[in-house]
């Protein structure tokens, strides 16, 4: 360990203004003094002090393992959900953990995984605002002899069997169905409500992959209705402010509107805000979908301000995603289907929100997820995933996206779909899965 330092070390942890001055030079959101504290006291602050000494984290040392979060930003609500969850997954495998916000800067992101390769972090999830780093972070991965994953942005058609067994995992919820089914609700309500109608998109992040495919989704919902009309769309960056924004003016366009499909749920917050703005009730006036099932997507819909979205969870990931890398960690192999997978989002409305809401929202101290029944390490033969798990189509996920020049199918992706594996693992993850993902915890 590079930083063997006690509590002391920081000086007088009973000066509110020495530990606030510790907190400003932590390159995160979200610590609170208390935190602080709590894991000075604990004799953890190994970690913590690597932040202030020039790493960015949120840090929790463990001998067994080290795995860093890389977030792309800490305005989006669905990150900050997901790190507080990889924190408690990483610690029933007896992980170390820290968080990093990457201040939507791919440049930084990259300064930051090398940083964390560098004081042993031998485990990270890379959670992008752009494909740009990825090629990178998987050499240094491969220098360090340290896995990495990839969650949602990525370079299309660049895929782990381009890099080396230490990508081991890139994985995204099936989004084209899901948005799809988002978009439908909203679509068959509009026409049930008002007979049909004009409708705006707002969208996230220009040229981001996942961007491109749930607008992909939304789009194919409209054929199925034809009384309604996208009319216009602007991007909101997958944040609130942004959107609320972009909202205003196409509402400046566009008075007479009754649907907004939003391309997560903090769009959706910032798009149910601007319709306020505007003196237009949102649920009633104009009805808005979102995507992700944030908590506070699961409230509006529960309060009915909220039409649906798609419930990709961020406990969900995290602790997929982090069994998956103690696994590999630990001597795993994942197949050629396994190192690029999906898993289905639950279309959540006022139906099934209070089901949602009771295990991922409103739970306290009760964990959603059995994580380290997500393991096939910790539980060989009784492993659960405890959500639908497929192996990825690229041919689905990156569709309508250019093909780099000379690029071909990587074998190991093409023999698995030939040879039988492909079904062979979307079988046996079917048959693993027993707890179902909308239910009670199992921890209840």
């Amino acid at each position: 360990m590079p930083f063997k330092k006690n509590a002391f070390a920081f000086g007088d942890l009973t000066d509110k203004r020495l530990v606030d001055r510790h907190l400003d030079r932590l390159d995160t959101h979200g610590v609170s003094r208390r935190d602080f504290l709590a894991l000075a006291s604990a004799g953890v602050a190994a970690g913590a002090a690597a932040g202030l000494l020039g790493s960015p984290s949120v840090a929790v040392a463990a001998p067994s393992g080290k795995l860093a979060y890389l977030a792309w930003t800490s305005r989006v609500e669905f990150m900050v959900q997901a790190s507080k969850a990889t924190q408690a997954a990483a610690q029933a495998f007896g992980l170390g953990y820290s968080y990093l916000d990457g201040q939507v800067d791919s440049q930084r992101q990259l300064n930051q995984a090398e940083e964390q390769f560098n004081i042993g972090a031998n485990a990270l999830i890379l959670h992008a605002p752009d494909g740009s780093a990825v090629k990178r972070i998987a050499q240094l991965a491969e220098q360090n002899k340290a896995y990495f994953s990839n969650v949602w942005a990525t370079l299309p058609w660049f895929t782990p069997f381009d890099a080396s067994e230490y990508y081991a995992l890139y994985a995204v919820p099936e989004e084209f169905s899901a948005h799809r089914a988002v978009t439908e609700v909203l679509l068959k309500t509009v026409t049930e409500r008002f007979g049909g109608g004009k409708i705006l998109g707002v969208t996230g992040v220009p040229g981001f992959s996942t961007d491109s495919i749930r607008s992909r989704g939304r789009d194919e919902a409209f054929k199925a209705f034809p009384k309604t009309q996208l009319v216009d769309q602007l991007p909101g960056l997958f944040n609130r402010e942004d959107s609320l924004k972009a909202t205003q003016a196409l509402l400046a366009r566009h008075s007479d509107v009754v649907g907004v499909v939003a391309q997560n749920d903090d769009v959706a917050q910032g798009v149910i805000a601007a319709l306020r703005n505007a003196g237009l009730r949102a649920g009633e006036d104009v009805l808005v979908v979102g995507a992700d099932g944030t908590a506070e997507g699961a409230r509006a819909i529960k309060s009915g301000v909220q039409l649906a979205t798609s419930a990709n969870c961020p406990a969900f990931q995290a602790g997929f995603f982090t069994a998956y890398l103690h696994d590999v960690l630990n001597g795993w192999k994942p197949r050629a289907s396994e190192r690029m997978l999906n898993w289905r989002s639950v279309t959540t409305t006022r139906e099934n929100v209070d089901v949602y809401i009771k295990r991922y929202v409103d739970n306290g101290d009760v964990l959603p997820f059995d994580y380290r029944k997500m393991s096939k390490i910790a539980h060989p033969t009784d492993w659960d995933p405890q959500g639908e798990i497929t192996p990825l189509d690229i041919d689905v996920e990156w569709a309508g996206l250019p093909k780099p020049e000379g690029w071909a199918y990587p074998k190991p992706y093409l023999e698995a779909k030939n040879n039988g594996e492909w079904e062979i693992v979307k079988a046996e993850y079917k048959a693993h899965y027993k707890i179902p993902f909308f239910g009670p915890s199992p921890n209840a």
